[in-house]
């Protein structure tokens, strides 16, 4: 009774882009894993492989949206993005 394009057309929640998306996991991702896994004096080693796990998965994305990531302003955005998570990991480890 619905043509096809309907179910065709509903892509990724509601067409937000995957590199904000992935922007964002990263945010999340690593604002939870300094909060759990480290204090002033001593991270753990399970926040390396929570680091390393978004890695993969940040290259994992990439590599499936790579169209997106060819456009020049989003490398821009995605580069500071990963800049601002060391800015992160300071000033929560800090605190």
């Amino acid at each position: 009774m619905l043509p096809e394009e309907v179910f065709k057309r509903r892509r990724r929640h509601n067409n937000t882009p995957a590199a904000i998306l992935l922007i964002m996991a990263n945010f999340i991702v690593t604002a939870l894993a300094v909060t759990l896994f480290t204090d002033k004096d001593h991270v753990s080693w399970f926040f390396w492989v929570v680091e390393a796990v978004l890695g993969l998965y940040n290259y994992y994305t990439i590599k499936r949206n790579r169209e997106e990531f060819e456009d020049k302003n989003t490398v821009i955005s995605y580069v500071i993005s990963m800049a601002l998570l060391v800015v992160v990991f300071f000033l929560f480890k800090g605190m």
